[in-house]
């Protein structure tokens, strides 16, 4: 199935380039696919191969076959989104709970992929030229922020940004009991669960594949038996805040895998 892309060159983009105009429209491409494009005669201007070389003038139209469909197509689903702030580069989402963001193996529709594909198809003329760019994660029942890249500049430089420390994330959770100190420090390496299963995380001696995992935290306030706390993880293991505190002793509350001391509630070993 070939996508066609028509477009007018607006007075603002008189005198550009058409690597440059077409970066502006299909901002998920990349300048090798604009080059193969060229090659294949596949971009043309009032109707004429495009000329790499000259500038483009006010009330043109330019003409693009994708010969080849955008890569990771989501099918859109309409959600009520709650966007924060939104650029030509980015999207920040409040995800709710109960949300996952990316399709899994058994989960192939109603993720936040598919919930924003409907959302940036809105935003240009033809479906799947803007595609969500994960770049961290929540997990399925927690809320709060993601950012989403809207193009692959964007991705690798916010990928780079989370992978060297430069972004901070602060969560806010609900423990079982009352944590002894009032602030601390949570090192403790994290791996997969000893006896096999592909979803909990561990920080036991014999877990699998063990990594460095580190958590700061502070106490906000107590609730009786309960207590607020606000983590702030330097590493991004999966699962990293519920396992870090249940080795402390003190789980989320509501947490369905993880127990105190890094038991498995019994229905976790089945997930």
């Amino acid at each position: 199935m070939a996508f066609s892309l028509q477009l007018t060159v607006e007075p603002y983009q008189s005198g550009m380039r058409i690597d440059a105009f077409l970066s502006q429209q299909l901002r998920n491409f990349m300048p090798w696919q604009f080059q193969r494009l060229q090659d294949w005669n596949a971009i043309q201007v009032d109707h004429q191969p495009v000329d790499p070389r000259r500038r483009l003038r006010t009330g043109q139209l330019v003409r693009v076959e994708l010969l080849t469909p955008p890569e990771q197509m989501y099918d859109p689903e309409d959600y009520p989104l709650s966007i924060i702030y939104e650029d030509p580069f980015l999207v920040v989402v409040d995800k709710s709970p109960g949300v996952i963001a990316h399709p899994t193996s058994s989960m192939q529709s109603g993720t936040l992929c598919h919930f924003l594909q409907s959302h940036f198809d809105r935003q240009t003329p033809v479906k799947g030229l803007i595609r969500p760019g994960i770049v961290h994660r929540l997990d399925r029942e927690t809320s709060g922020l993601l950012i989403i890249a809207k193009t692959h500049f964007a991705h690798r430089q916010l990928v780079d940004a989370f992978e060297h420390s430069r972004v901070s994330k602060t969560y806010v959770a609900l423990l079982d009991g009352v944590p002894a100190d009032t602030q601390g420090t949570i090192d403790l390496p994290i791996g997969q669960d000893h006896l096999g299963s592909k979803v909990l995380m561990s920080t036991r001696p014999e877990a699998r594949n063990a990594k460095p995992a580190k958590t700061h935290w502070e106490l906000l306030r107590t609730f009786g038996s309960h207590s607020l706390v606000a983590a702030r993880p330097v590493t991004g293991r999966n699962h990293q805040i519920r396992v870090h505190f249940a080795a402390l002793g003190h789980p989320l509350v509501g947490d369905e895998f993880y127990e105190a001391r890094g038991r498995f509630k019994p229905s976790a070993r089945n997930s």
